[in-house]
């Protein structure tokens, strides 16, 4: 018995093992796979220009199709050219019921496709490319999926180049919206409409790395438009870059507030070095327009101001100011000297006409008679003497203690001459101005930076 129970069960499991290699024998997965792309794709069997029907088959509702994307890099922003490319994967998804096929019980999950013109495929475009390419290498990187229930799968990667129209007033303090925009090219809403996938519509590759700028975030919308042919489905995202200022402030703010200083050296240097204060001025200014032509050949031409001129006019004026102050003091140094000339001039001639005027009494006495008789005026007058009233008022007058000058007036006047008094003022104020400057620019400009970004929404 026992002998018998053992070649019965080598045989039950003979059997089954033989079944299941008939059986796969018999399924032959690429040959079934080939079968049913030409059972639903065959000749005369399904026509690629006609658009699917819409929910469950319902011819009068439009097709709907799920699109979502994978950013995969950001390779720059122009900001002359107002333009800025990706790469993206790009997939859309819709149901054709002309498409459904028997999986097998679930072992045939999907059909891949390599050709897009084999079934019918939405006629979507992107509104502001300027430039985009497919990518062939090794093999198109492109495939379409079908699956048992008649879901299609579309993916592909693309790379754009696209407009993106930039506000700088607040430039290099500013943040830009980019958008991506995909529309319909001929299917109206009624035929045609284009939704986001569910979920994640929008994915971004982890290490995204852009030189200038950060992706602070984005927002995924509709963006329908009206023409006179119909209302077409759009889609769109919006990008947040905000701009790495630090690059900024190394390259133009800390060089440029570095000319400033360097052009008030020449207020500490003597007024008689003429030579080394021209030099000064004029180096320091042909350095900063220099500076600020290299800055706006970066940059398209507005007809706004920039945040970036405002820095760099600004500047160049406490530049130029610094060489006006230089011919200043030069003129008053020229005409203190020419003053002092004229004032010893005058001492001289005074001193001669006195002098010739004592020489004359003295001729005049020597030549009077010696008999002659003078009226001699009193030297002391009485009391009651209205005259001697009047000069002891005058007196009075006169005595009374002089006014306590002011602290700049004492401290001006270790300064004797007038050109030295403008240095020693043009070494305070202009320091003091720059740096009030410093104080309402960076307020300014900070405060709308923050104040624009809740007005978009991105907060």
């Amino acid at each position: 018995m026992g002998t018998g129970h053992y070649f019965w069960a080598i045989f039950y499991f003979t059997s089954l093992c033989s079944a299941s290699l008939a059986n796969n024998a018999k399924i032959n997965f690429r040959e079934k796979e080939k079968k049913v792309l030409d059972q639903i794709l065959g000749a005369g069997k399904y026509d690629a220009r006609i658009r699917p029907s819409g929910i469950n088959g319902t011819a009068n509702l439009p097709t709907l199709v799920q699109v979502n994307m994978f950013l995969r890099s950001i390779s720059k922003i122009d900001d002359y050219k107002m333009e800025y490319s990706v790469q993206l994967t790009f997939r859309e998804q819709w149901t054709d019921e002309r498409l459904k096929f028997d999986d097998i019980q679930g072992r045939l999950k999907y059909l891949t496709l390599t050709e897009a013109n084999r079934v019918w495929m939405p006629d979507l475009f992107f509104s502001n490319e300027k430039e985009g390419h497919f990518h062939n290498i090794i093999m198109p990187n492109v495939y379409i999926r079908i699956f048992p229930n008649g879901s299609v799968l579309y993916s592909i990667r693309i790379s754009l180049t696209l407009a993106c129209p930039m506000n700088l007033k607040l430039y290099p303090l500013d943040r830009q919206i980019c958008s991506l925009r995909m529309a319909s090219y001929g299917w109206t809403t009624n035929d045609l409409v284009f939704l986001w996938k569910e979920g994640d519509p929008v994915q971004v590759v982890k290490n995204l790395h852009l030189p200038r700028f950060t992706l602070e975030k984005f927002l995924t919308d509709y963006c329908n438009s009206k023409t006179n042919t119909g209302e077409y489905s759009c889609l769109k995202v919006d990008l947040l870059f905000k701009r790495e200022f630090s690059y900024y402030l190394i390259q133009i703010y800390i060089p440029c507030c570095m000319l400033v200083i360097v052009s008030w050296v020449s207020f500490w240097l003597d007024q008689g070095a003429v030579p080394a204060r021209v030099s000064l001025g004029v180096t320091t200014l042909l350095t900063m327009a220099t500076q600020t032509s290299g800055i706006n050949a970066s940059l398209p031409p507005v007809s706004y101001t920039k945040a970036i001129d405002v820095w760099t006019g600004v500047c160049l004026t406490f530049v130029f100011g610094a060489l006006l102050e230089f011919a200043l003091v030069n003129y008053a140094s020229r005409s203190g000297l020419n003053k002092a000339n004229m004032h010893k001039e005058n001492m001289k001639k005074k001193r001669r006409d006195l002098e010739q005027a004592s020489l004359d009494a003295a001729s005049d006495l020597l030549d009077t008679d010696s008999n002659a008789t003078f009226a001699m005026k009193p030297l002391v007058r009485h009391p009651g003497d209205p005259l001697a009233l009047e000069k002891l008022r005058q007196c009075e007058v006169h005595m009374q203690p002089p006014k306590r000058p002011s602290c700049c007036k004492t401290w001006l006047s270790k300064f004797p001459t007038r050109s030295k008094r403008i240095d020693v003022i043009s070494r305070i104020t202009f320091p003091l101005v720059f740096a009030l400057f410093n104080l309402v620019y960076w307020s300014t400009y900070l405060f709308r930076e923050e104040e624009d970004e809740v007005v978009l929404g991105f907060v």
